[in-house]
């Protein structure tokens, strides 16, 4: 038989066996491992260390000093177990060609019948003083037979693993020590084809996990930690871009016609010109429905690029085709402002439209229900209220959902089981980091904006001293009575159910109203505010009726105002970068020049730093990308996101480039074997399916 048809043999997957058997395991050690998902030997192979410690350099004994981390190396010159009232402890002294120290272990004087006089030993741990001379407490040890044996536990870079009552470091190292020597060669399968490795210079996965664990030197672990995070990243867009390519042979959506005369009646009803930026994503996105392969597409952009326009843009040219779409908000009070600006120009044009939130009364509930399943063409608006199942659309084209960052893969993915299958267009708020876009939307092909409409100024951004805070007021208090203008003055209220930053909120407006802006206009909107007294407070605010609006972070999700030349931003170091962005972007909607305060006092390094950025750019490209430095993707967008893939070691902010390489890679594999229907592929093939459950937690 020749090579070639040696590799093209079915590969056959190993049974899991379980972790119980490992020697130095136990029942005991299992159920403790149990409780932190670690079930089987495979499973022991991949439960990494949190962090290496470096014990291979040796400390001269006479160089010790209290406070010190170190490891020595000796000889034990005395040793014995010394009892007293309560506990024993086991006291040895070591010593080296420059002196001598002693070192204790409380209540465990079992160790007098591990060590001998004249033993080496290594030692390592932390050095105390006690009476006056220096001395280890309860270090990590390990006796020396012979030159060639092998120590795990000091004298070389050693693994600390996360722990759970029931197990401790040093048992736990000689167990993996047994895993990685006796049931690693015989145990774990190579999924990842040769020449995949062979381009990208990776190690093979046997190497690459004793590597991990017990590694020789630095270097040799950033390999082994380089193969395990190609291996995260490749199997994860090798799950992702086969769902796709699933979605696009299988799935049928009903297509628009491509014909650019559809959208005259639009362009003209616009008060304004669109940018090349929007006419490029209209383009992109006309291309896409006019196909029955169902679209799925991110519209992201800078904060005020204008990604509403190009999304009614779409939800026109549904109407145009005979076809029913929806636009589904976060909140109710973004779908609310969505209706009341879009009722009345696609009224003008002859579309109809509706809103179902959850605020709808029964009576016209009902006869929302009863237009959708009447198959009209109609633009619905409303929260995902409208993804329900009592909504029974009977010819929904497009989708457009206002993503705010809410839902991942895993939910977007319940949100579309409807048939035929409508073109979804999501919308972020503001832009997001690439490695983002390659896995909480890698589902998704990309339209980016990056041009702002014309007229608009950049805003100023301050970060502002305590003692300055009321001269700023002052500021806008003069600017707002005697220009026209208007303002915004917003808290943190990170969830409205938190009542104490309610009330505190509430007396800032009771203070402001009765002292520095006495005589102005001033509004009061948070989420827990009944809906016809937050409408009246909003109604006036757009009108020019209440000059200052002081607000929750309501405002963040859209409210739509170009007087509005000024915002103050209270506590801002309790936001994350983007959001306060996103802010932001709320003022410089005219053609007035705008300014954004920030009142804050971080306590952290890294709150200092988000201010200071945002006092440096308006790019919400490079805010994005600086936010997820600082708080991590899991974070980025202020609230943990379960719609983000997890990876034990991957990470979306370090590994840029091994994440590019392996969707790459993942891309080029399903070209040549799309079904992975080639024999020698089985084994990637029953990895890919068993790692899901851990991309989508």
């Amino acid at each position: 038989m020749t090579n070639v048809e040696e590799k093209k043999q079915p590969q056959k997957r190993l049974e899991p066996r379980s972790a119980q058997f490992v020697r130095g395991i136990g029942p005991r050690r299992f159920e403790a491992l149990n409780r932190i998902g670690v079930h089987t030997v495979k499973n022991l192979c991949y439960f990494f260390p949190r962090r290496y410690e470096d014990r291979t350099r040796f400390e001269s004994v006479a160089n010790l000093k209290p406070g010190m981390e170190v490891t020595l190396r000796g000889e034990i010159l005395a040793q014995g177990v010394k009892p007293l009232k309560k506990f024993a402890i086991f006291e040895m002294v070591v010593g080296d060609s420059t002196g001598t120290i002693q070192a204790v272990w409380f209540n465990q004087p079992y160790l007098k019948n591990q060590f001998r006089v004249g033993d080496q030993v290594i030692l390592s741990g932390k050095v105390e003083c006690y009476h006056n001379q220096v001395q280890l407490n309860s270090p990590e040890y390990e006796r020396i037979e012979r030159a060639e044996d092998d120590p795990i536990h000091v004298g070389r870079i050693i693994p600390i693993y996360p722990l759970t009552e029931g197990l401790v470091q040093r048992s736990l190292r000689q167990a993996m020590k047994e895993v990685i020597d006796r049931h690693v060669p015989n145990e774990i399968e190579e999924f990842l084809p040769e020449e995949i490795r062979s381009r990208n210079s990776l190690l093979d996965l046997t190497t690459a996990l004793r590597t991990m664990h017990f590694p020789e030197d630095w270097r040799s672990l950033e390999q082994a930690q380089k193969r395990i995070i190609f291996d995260e990243f490749f199997t994860f867009e090798l799950m992702l871009l086969s769902k796709i390519r699933g979605i696009r042979s299988r799935e049928k959506s009903m297509p628009f016609e491509k014909n650019s005369a559809l959208l005259s009646n639009f362009r003209k009803a616009l008060p304004f010109e669109l940018t090349n930026d929007q006419e490029q994503a209209v383009k992109e996105i006309t291309d896409s429905v006019s196909q029955t392969i169902p679209m799925n597409r991110l519209l992201q952009g800078e904060v005020g690029s204008g990604k509403t326009v190009v999304a009614a843009a779409m939800l026109y040219l549904a109407a145009q085709n005979r076809l029913q779409s929806a636009l589904v908000a976060p909140t109710e009070i973004l779908a609310e402002q969505h209706f009341g600006k879009l009722k009345p120009f696609f009224e003008s044009l002859g579309v109809q439209t509706a809103l179902l939130t959850g605020s709808v009364e029964e009576n016209e509930r009902s006869r929302v229900y009863e237009q959708a399943q009447a198959g009209a063409p109609t633009v619905f608006i409303g929260t995902h209220a409208l993804l329900q199942e009592e909504v029974q659309f009977q010819r929904l084209g497009l989708v457009v959902i206002d993503e705010q960052h809410r839902f991942g893969v895993a939910q977007r993915a319940k949100l579309l089981l409807r048939r035929p299958r409508p073109h979804l267009l999501v919308m972020t708020a503001t832009p997001i980091p690439r490695t983002l876009g390659l896995t909480l939307y890698g589902d998704l092909d990309m339209t980016i904006l990056r041009q702002l409409p014309k007229g608009r100024k950049q805003i100023k951004t301050y970060w502002i001293d305590r003692d300055k805070e009321e001269d700023v007021l002052k500021h806008i208090r003069n600017s707002v009575a005697e220009k026209d203008e208007q303002a915004y003055i917003l808290f943190p209220i990170i969830e409205e159910t938190e009542r104490s930053d309610l009330q505190a909120a509430t007396q800032e407006f009771e203070r402001l109203q009765k002292g520095i802006f006495r005589g102005i206009p001033l509004g009061l909107v948070h989420g827990r505010l009944a809906k016809k007294e937050r409408d009246n407070v909003m109604t006036r605010f757009h009108s020019g009726e209440i000059k200052v609006l002081v607000a929750t972070s309501v405002v963040e999700v859209g409210i739509d105002n170009p007087n509005v030349t000024y915002m103050v931003i209270e506590n801002a170091e309790r936001f994350g970068l983007s959001q306060l962005h996103q802010m932001r972007g709320r003022i410089g909607r005219g053609t007035k020049e705008s300014m954004c305060f920030l009142f804050g006092n971080p306590t952290t390094e890294d709150g200092k730093k988000r201010l200071r950025i945002l006092t440096k750019t308006n790019d919400g490209f490079t805010i994005a990308e600086e936010d997820l430095a600082l708080r991590g993707p899991g974070d980025f967008f202020g609230t943990r996101q379960t719609g983000l893939p997890y990876f034990r070691v991957a990470s979306l902010t370090r590994d840029v480039s091994l994440l590019l390489a392996a969707r790459n890679e993942a891309a080029q594999f399903l070209e040549r074997d799309p079904d992975f229907s080639q024999p020698e592929h089985n084994l990637l093939a029953a990895e890919i399916a068993q790692r899901c459950t851990q991309f989508t937690p």
